[in-house]
C-alpha cells in the first residue's frame, strides 16, 4: 500500500512557545529568476571582518533605484498581510503528474480556496469547483498494491478513485466520521468510525466489522470470589439459584451460536472501564490489531481555566486550557496484538525494551534531595512508556506479517524502535536512542524498506539516516555536521529522498540516497529553504522554495541532478516587490562559550561603518527556543523582517541571533540549555552584542532587546540576569515561571518541578526580577492558552512588590498567543518602537 506524497513542509510540528501565527509559513512570494536564485544561494554568507563590505554591497543590491526613497511604515507593516500576496498553502501533487493541488487564503477573511493547476500552463492556475472537490482533496490518499486504486475520505466520508479513468465512487453516505482509511490485502477497503474497524468489499459492497474496542469490564469474567451475603443468597434462596442457572444456560448458548455460525459478529475487545484509545493500527491482512490504551483522565486533560471578558454576550467565558506541568501526572500506556480471527488479546510488555526499569533521574533526584537535606536512594522501577505521539507511530510491513513501533518514556530519556513477535506476542527491540537530556520530538521517521527498518537517530549528534535488518546490525547512510529529515522512500524501495542543511547551516535542499551503496546526490542547488513532494509518478519534485527576501512560491523539477526547477505560481504583489527591504546578512558570530559560532542574522544600514556617530542596534530573539530563524530562506517572521528593514532605514543595525538551543544545528546545540534554560542563551546574546561593537560601528550603550514567547522569556532573562548588556527590552507574551508551561514542551528541558526544582528555579525569570534596571515593556495577550496570562500577572506583581518603577505593561483582551487583528499589531510594535526610539 503507497501513501500519496505530500509536502515535506505540512507534516512537521513543533511543541511548547512555538503555535503563534508569526511563526508559521508567511503569506507572501517574491518571482525571483533561477539564475538570481542560484546566485543568492550563497551570497549572504559573510563571516567576520568580510561582513562589513558583504553586507553593505548585499543591502544595496536589493534596492533598486526607483524605491530607495520608499519608506516603511509600521502602518504597513503590521496591517492586514492580505497585501503582500496570499501564498500557496497546503500543496500536493494531483494523481496525473502533471498537476498540483494548493490552498489560497481569501482576501479579507480567513477562509481558503483550493486551486488546481498544471504544471505546463502559466498562471496560477483555478479554484475548484465545490461540487468537485471530494475529487481534488485527496490529500491523504492510499494507493492499492497494483497502483490502480485511490481511497481517501473527504468530510468523513470515504471515497475510492479509479486511477486510470479518475472515476471516483463514494462508499460511505453518513453522519459518521470515518478516518484511518487503507487497503487491505485482499482489495478491499478498511476504515474506522470510532472504535471500531470495519471492511468494505468492493465487488458487493457488503460491511464486516472487523473489531469494536469496548472500554468496559469484560461481562464474560465472572468474578470467582462472591461476597459473603451473595453466596448465602444463593444457597438459602431457591429463586436466586434458579435465575443463576439460567442466565448461565444462556450465557452458554449465546457463546456456543456464535462460535458455530459465521454470520454472527465476534469482535468486541473489552479493554477496561475508564480507559481509552491512544494509538490503533489494523494490518493490511485484516486480520491484526495493535492498540495502545491510557486512563481517560490522563495527563492530556484540560485542568487550567482561561478567562474570556470580551464576548458576543457580555458575560465573561471561563474557558478550559491545559495542564501545567507542574500539576500533571505521570503518563504511561498499555498497548496489545489483537487477533481479529480468534478473538484473542495479547498484552506487550515493555520488558524486552533494553532500559525500561532504569532510573535515569536518579542524580537529578540526588541533587534536589541533597539540597533538601534528604539522602535519595535509587532503586529500579518499570518507567512509564507509551506509543511516540508521532505520525503514524505504529507502521505494518506491507505484507501483514510484521510491524514495528516507536515508544518513548514519560522521563523523556529514551526513544525505542521495536517490532512484534507475532508467533510469540511480545516486544522485540531494534533500536534503543538514550539521551541524558531529552529525546528530540522531531527526527522520528522510520518505515520499511523491503524487510529492513530505516529510521532516523540524533546519536552521532546530528540526525541522520540508518538502515537495519531486524536481526541485524544498523548500517548507519549519512553521516556529517547536518541535519537529515523529511525521508520519501521511492516506488522501487531502492532509494530515499530527503532534506538536509548540508551546505551550510541555513541553506536546506533536496536530496537522494542509494540505500545499497550508500551513494548520496543533491538533487537541488537552489540555496535558501526548500520543502518538496515526490510525484507519484516518481519522475518530479514539487519544491517550495524560498529566500531571505523572497517568500515561497511553488517550483517543479525533474529529478535530474542537472534538470533546471521552474517556477509555477507567482503570487506576491507588485507592492510588496516594490518596496525597499533590506537582505539580512546570516554571519557566523564567534563564541566565547564553544567553538561553534553563533549563527545570526544581521541587517545593516547604509554607510553603517562611515558614520562618526556610533550605531544604535536592537536584537531580535526568535520564539519556541527550538526553531531557526537565521536561515538562508523567507522566515515566518515576516512582520519583524519588515519591522527590522524600517529600523534599517532609521539607521538602526539589527540582529537576530540562532542562540544555543535552536533548531539545525545538532543535538549538543540543542540540549544546551537542559536544565537551565536562560543561560548559555544570554550568553549568546553577550557575544552578539560584543560583536555589533566591534564589527558595524555600535555603541554598546545604546542597544535594546525584544522578542515574543520564548523571546520574551530570553528577554527578561537577559534584564533580570545581565541588566548591563542592553538598554531596554520588550518581552512579548512572555513566560515568567516555566512550573506553569506545559508538560510536554517543559518537561523535555527541565524534567518535572516536582522531580528537579533546581531546574525551575534557575531557569524561572520571575526568581530574578530584583535585578532589573533598565525600561522593561510587557506585552500580554489575554487569551493566549498557550503561554497563559498569568505569567505576565503574576511578574508584575513580583515588581510592584519589588517597587520598580521602570516597567509598564500593555495587555491585549482578544488576543491569543499570536496576534490576527492588525490593529493589535500595530499597537505592539508601536509601543516597542516607542520604547528603542526613548531608551537608545
Amino acid at each position: 500500500m503507497k501513501i500519496k506524497l505530500l509536502s515535506a513542509a505540512i507534516s512537521l510540528s513543533l511543541v511548547g512557545c512555538v503555535t503563534t501565527n508569526e511563526e508559521q509559513s508567511a503569506e507572501a512570494i517574491l518571482n525571483a529568476p533561477a539564475q538570481e536564485i542560484n546566485e543568492q544561494a550563497s551570497a549572504p554568507v559573510a563571516i567576520n571582518k568580510e561582513v562589513k563590505t558583504a553586507v553593505s554591497k548585499n543591502v544595496v543590491a536589493k534596492q533598486s533605484t526607483n524605491t530607495l526613497n520608499t519608506i516603511i511604515t509600521l502602518e504597513k507593516a503590521m496591517s492586514d498581510p492580505d497585501w503582500i500576496g496570499r501564498a500557496p498553502e497546503s500543496w500536493y501533487w494531483g494523481d496525473d503528474s502533471n498537476t498540483i493541488f494548493f490552498n489560497r487564503k481569501q482576501e479579507g477573511n480567513p477562509l481558503r480556496d483550493l486551486f488546481q493547476k498544471s504544471i505546463n500552463e502559466k498562471g496560477n492556475g483555478a479554484k475548484v469547483p465545490l461540487a468537485q472537490m471530494h475529487i481534488a482533496s485527496d490529500r491523504n490518499a492510499v494507493e492499492n498494491k497494483a497502483g490502480t486504486q485511490e481511497a481517501y475520505t473527504f468530510k468523513g466520508n470515504v471515497f475510492v478513485k479509479d486511477l486510470a479513468s479518475g472515476k471516483v465512487r463514494q462508499l460511505t453516505h453518513t453522519s459518521a466520521y470515518e478516518s484511518s482509511v487503507m487497503f487491505l490485502n485482499n482489495g478491499n477497503i478498511a476504515y474506522r468510525v470510532g472504535n471500531k474497524f470495519f471492511e468494505h468489499d468492493l465487488n458487493n459492497n457488503g460491511v464486516k466489522e472487523l473489531a469494536s474496542l469496548v472500554f468496559s469490564n469484560d461481562p464474560s469474567k465472572k468474578t470467582s470470589e462472591k461476597s459473603y451475603l451473595a453466596q448465602e443468597q444463593s444457597e438459602l434462596i431457591d429463586y436466586i439459584a434458579l435465575q443463576q442457572r439460567n442466565k448461565e444456560l444462556r450465557d452458554a448458548a449465546s457463546d456456543k451460536l456464535k462460535a458455530e455460525n459465521s454470520t454472527i459478529t465476534k469482535s468486541e475487545f473489552y479493554l477496561g472501564k475508564g480507559k481509552r484509545v491512544a494509538h490503533a493500527s489494523l494490518s493490511p491482512s485484516g486480520d491484526k490489531l495493535i492498540v495502545s490504551i491510557a486512563d481517560s483522565k490522563s495527563s492530556r486533560a484540560a485542568t487550567d481555566i482561561m478567562p474570556k471578558y470580551v464576548t458576543d454576550n457580555g458575560d465573561i467565558e471561563p474557558a478550559k486550557v491545559r495542564a501545567r506541568v507542574a500539576d500533571n501526572a505521570k503518563y504511561s500506556e498499555e498497548t496489545f496484538l489483537l487477533d481479529l480471527k480468534t478473538g484473542q488479546k495479547f498484552p506487550l510488555s515493555y520488558e524486552n525494551l533494553p532500559g525500561f526499569d532504569e532510573d535515569v533521574l536518579a542524580a537529578v533526584k540526588k541533587e534536589n534531595h541533597k539540597r533538601e537535606g534528604k539522602t535519595y536512594e535509587s532503586k529500579k522501577s518499570p518507567r512509564d512508556i507509551h506509543v511516540m505521539r508521532s505520525y503514524n507511530a505504529i507502521k505494518w510491513h506491507e505484507d501483514g506479517n510484521k510491524v514495528a513501533m516507536l515508544f518513548r518514556a514519560w522521563d523523556n530519556k529514551d526513544r525505542w524502535l521495536a517490532t512484534v513477535d507475532l508467533l510469540e506476542n511480545k516486544l522485540v527491540s531494534q533500536h534503543r536512542l538514550h539521551d541524558d537530556a531529552w529525546i528530540n520530538w522531531s527526527f522520528n521517521e522510520f518505515g520499511w524498506a523491503g524487510d529492513k527498518l530505516y529510521y532516523l537517530s540524533e546519536e552521532s549528534g546530528y540526525s541522520h539516516l540508518y538502515l537495519k535488518s531486524l536481526k541485524g546490525k544498523a548500517k548507519k547512510l549519512t553521516s556529517g555536521n547536518f541535519e537529515v529529515s523529511d525521508l520519501t522512500l521511492t516506488d522501487d524501495e531502492s532509494s530515499i529522498i530527503f532534506r538536509a542543511n548540508k551546505k551550510h547551516p541555513g541553506i536546506y535542499e533536496i536530496y537522494q540516497i542509494n540505500l545499497a551503496s550508500a551513494k548520496m546526490e543533491p538533487l537541488t542547488n537552489l540555496g535558501g529553504m526548500n520543502d518538496y513532494a515526490l510525484s507519484p509518478d516518481g519522475t518530479k519534485l514539487l519544491i517550495e522554495h524560498s529566500q531571505v527576501t523572497m517568500p515561497p512560491e511553488l517550483f517543479v523539477k525533474d529529478l535530474a541532478v542537472d534538470a533546471q526547477a521552474i517556477q509555477l505560481t507567482h503570487t506576491v504583489s507588485e507592492e510588496f516587490k516594490a518596496m525597499p527591504w533590506t537582505a539580512p546578512n546570516v554571519v557566523a558570530v564567534p563564541s566565547s562559550y564553544q567553538e561553534d559560532p553563533v549563527y545570526s542574522r544581521v541587517y545593516l544600514p547604509k554607510d553603517f561603518d562611515k558614520k562618526a556617530q556610533k550605531n544604535k542596534a536592537v536584537m531580535f530573539s526568535h520564539g519556541a527556543g527550538y526553531l531557526q530563524n537565521a536561515h538562508l530562506g523567507w522566515s515566518g517572521y515576516f512582520r519583524e523582517f519588515m519591522f527590522h528593514s524600517m529600523l534599517v532605514q532609521q539607521g538602526y543595525v539589527v540582529i537576530d541571533m540562532d542562540y544555543r538551543a535552536s533548531k539545525g544545528y545538532g543535538r549538543d546545540w540543542r540540549t544546551a540549555i537542559y536544565r537551565h534554560m536562560g543561560k548559555p542563551e544570554v550568553q549568546d546574546m553577550k557575544d552578539g552584542v560584543n560583536w555589533l561593537v566591534e564589527n558595524a560601528n555600535v555603541d554598546p550603550n545604546r542597544v535594546g532587546t525584544y522578542g515574543g514567547s520564548y523571546g520574551g522569556f530570553l528577554t527578561l532573562m537577559a534584564l533580570f540576569t545581565e541588566p548591563d548588556t542592553f538598554q531596554s527590552g520588550a518581552a512579548l507574551r512572555l513566560v515568567s515561571d516555566w512550573a506553569y508551561y506545559n508538560h510536554g514542551y517543559t518537561s523535555n528541558i527541565l524534567n518535572t518541578p516536582g522531580d528537579d526544582a533546581i531546574a525551575y528555579e534557575r531557569s524561572s525569570p520571575i526568581y530574578f526580577a530584583e535585578g532589573l534596571k533598565k525600561p522593561l515593556l510587557i506585552n500580554a495577550p489575554m487569551i493566549d492558552d498557550n503561554v497563559f496570562f498569568q505569567d505576565s500577572v503574576r511578574l508584575v506583581q513580583r515588581l510592584i512588590e519589588l517597587e520598580k518603577e521602570n516597567f509598564e505593561t500593555a495587555i491585549y483582551p482578544v488576543e491569543p498567543h499570536g496576534f490576527i487583528q492588525p490593529s493589535s499589531w500595530l499597537d505592539e510594535y508601536r509601543r516597542i518602537y516607542k520604547l528603542f526610539e526613548n531608551t537608545l
